[in-house]
């Protein structure tokens, strides 16, 4: 195996490879022959890719692992712009021999740097019912721990480990520059609403090693599941402070997250219905969204387009335009 580890993001078409990558996924597969193949998911700090191994059996699926690693030999290519690996051999690896720094895609340094930030944004709130309510949650190392290395997703946007840190930073300093723009937003409530929104995915997504649901995630899904837990720390609030949360405020801030995803096709209990919740949600998939087309556009390597291809959850293509080196 190669000493000097080549990075997804530093492959190119038609390179031989033969190293150690994280298996995000696999699915079996059969051609319109009905011959069956093996399609994996081969990630590491940098980004992904897909394996293709032909000829594959059920004995070869079951001796793969999401969340495991891999050594993967074969030879890389382009495919709809996206780069893509046809896999000639496969092995186990043993993980004490892996250096886990080189699979992670934010490092520890960063996590802790993203992780005072979040404070530092909570500690501006000014109003004491919401300022003591982040405290609680600051305080509570069980829930931080997770809130800090869960991903923001499965596959869309910010889906690796802390993502859903990253996700909740970004959009909390969105949040600080658009509100004063707006008089009329509560800007306490709008970084409130900005932080908790999407907390209920730290129990409704699996991310040990494999990212997955649990089945409380399936079942009642992450709008629903941090409400219970946004209740247990207001009464906390409450013990600790000697003060009554405002009933108003509480059901503001309820309806922040209940509403967040904005319409009822995309999985909204409600219709944002208070000017915190419309700009909640559109800053929210602006962050999203962004990062995702950013995504998409450093992945598609496809070298003679000036698009890329299709790109079906998003119904389109994006421009690339000309590479620096070409212009």
């Amino acid at each position: 195996m190669p000493s000097i580890r080549r990075y997804v993001n530093q492959l190119g078409e038609r390179e031989n490879i033969d190293q150690v990558f994280l298996v995000a996924d696999k699915q079996l597969r059969a051609n319109r022959n009905g011959n069956l193949y093996l399609q994996l998911r081969l990630t590491d700090k940098t980004g992904s890719l897909t394996g293709m191994l032909w000829n594959a059996s059920d004995s070869m699926f079951n001796s793969v692992e999401t969340g495991n690693y891999l050594r993967v030999a074969g030879t890389t290519q382009i495919y709809n712009g996206q780069l893509q690996m046809i896999v000639t051999r496969i092995e186990p690896t043993d993980p004490r021999q892996i250096d886990e720094q080189d699979f992670v895609t934010v490092s520890t340094e960063e996590m802790d740097r993203l992780a005072q930030r979040l404070t530092e944004l909570l500690r501006t709130v000014r109003n004491v019912h919401l300022r003591n309510l982040a405290e609680c949650f600051l305080a509570d190392e069980h829930f931080m721990g997770k809130f800090t290395t869960a991903p923001a997703g499965i596959k869309n946007h910010h889906a690796y480990r802390g993502g859903l840190l990253a996700h909740v930073v970004s959009l909390m300093e969105v949040c600080r520059v658009v509100a004063p723009l707006y008089p009329e937003l509560d800007s306490d409530l709008l970084l409130l609403g900005a932080f908790l929104h999407d907390a209920g995915k730290i129990d409704e997504l699996t991310y040990d090693r494999e990212f997955g649901y649990s089945d409380e995630g399936q079942l009642i899904g992450h709008v629903v599941m941090i409400i219970s837990t946004v209740e247990d720390k207001v009464a906390e609030s409450e013990r600790l402070s000697q003060e009554k949360f405002p009933a108003e405020l509480l059901l503001r801030l309820k309806h922040l997250i209940i509403s967040h995803h904005g319409e009822y096709e995309f999985g909204s209990p409600k219709l944002p219905m208070t000017l915190e919740a419309i700009a909640l949600h559109l800053l929210d998939n602006l962050d999203a969204k962004l990062y995702s087309v950013a995504q998409i556009l450093k992945e598609d390597v496809g070298s003679d387009s000036n698009w890329t291809s299709f790109n079906q959850s998003l119904g389109r293509k994006f421009f690339k335009g000309q590479r620096p080196d070409t212009q």
